[in-house]
Formats: structure tokens, sequence, C-alpha cells
């Protein structure tokens, strides 16, 4: 019984390490079928104006719609980084806009610099990006709140949500090196 056992623990071993070396091993190939990358152009201009990388722009984006820009979600967030109409609103009106619609939201362009420039307040506003990230996902009110409580994220899905974009961010920066140079 004691050998069965050993051999057992032995073989869970194995099955790890391999699970382990093909998640690290993926061909790139398949890194960008699975992670792909749209409006380059857009992702790289809105981090240079905005001081974002832009592999974390393309891993919001990404964990965000899939690069999807008639994304929609149940919340009523829309567009290729999900953000609510009112927060987009504020935000045309904070850089000079007025003559905000609701289908500015599908346009890559004015989703992606609307977005930019939320992330880059959030990051400006938080000590660390983890904070940022939880943020944008959860709202600044429930991460005000829990950093008066002196506790971390308590959402589940925004813990989740941050490792996604983390891994991401990571995927986009070995996948695409060459794309998303900012230079």
């Amino acid at each position: 019984m004691r050998r069965l056992l050993l051999v057992g623990a032995v073989l869970a071993a194995v099955a790890v390490g391999a699970v382990a070396w093909v998640v690290n091993e993926e061909p790139e190939w398949y890194q960008r079928a699975r992670y792909p990358l749209r409006y380059d152009a857009i992702v790289r201009s809105h981090a240079q104006n905005y001081d974002l990388q832009p592999t974390l722009l393309a891993a919001v984006i990404y964990t965000e719609s899939k690069f999807d820009a008639d994304a929609r979600s149940t919340a009523g967030a829309v567009g290729l980084m999900q953000l609510l109409p009112d927060t987009a609103r504020g935000i045309a009106t904070r850089t000079g806009g007025n003559r905000f619609v609701l289908s500015d939201l599908v346009d890559p362009e004015l989703n992606v610099r609307y977005g930019s420039w939320y992330l880059r307040n959030l990051l400006d506003r938080y000590d660390d990006l983890e904070t940022a990230l939880a943020a944008y996902h959860a709202g600044q009110g429930n991460v005000d709140r829990w950093r008066r409580a002196g506790v971390g994220i308590q959402f589940p899905e925004t813990r989740t949500y941050v490792a996604r974009v983390l891994d991401a961010e990571q995927v986009y920066a070995d996948t695409y090196a060459d794309e998303l140079d900012p230079t």
C-alpha cells in the first residue's frame, strides 16, 4: 500500500510538471490565437499619450472585451475597455469633450482613449498596479472603502480579474514585443 501511494505521488508530481511545461512552453502561434491583438496602432498611441505600458493596455483590453469593439456587459459597460457610459461621459468632459454620445464607446479610438485616460488616472491615484486594476474593475468607491478598512481586495471576482490582467500582460510582452514596442 505504501509503495502504491509513493508511485501515485510520483505520477502526480510528473503530471504537474508536465502541465507546467505545456503552459510555459506554448508555441507563439498558439499564444497569438488565444490572445489576439487588434488595434495595435491605437494601443501604442494611447499607451504613449498616457504613459502606460502598451502590454498593460493590451492586457486590460483583452481581459475586458477580448478586443471586441462592440462588446457589452450585463452591467452596461461598452466597447474594448468596457466603460460605463457615465464614466465615459465624465472622462469626455474632463478631457475637453462636450458632445459625448453612447455610440462613441464602440469607436475603438475613442474607447481606448477614454479607457487609457481612466487607467492613467487610477494609476496616479493609487500606490500600485494591482490596486489601480482593482479600482478599474470594482470601482474607486469599493477600493477606497477597502483601503480605509485596511483590507485587501474583497471581491473574489476582482482578485481574479487582477490576476488575469497581470497574466495577460506577460503574454502580450512575450508574444507581441515587436508589435507593441512603443518606438
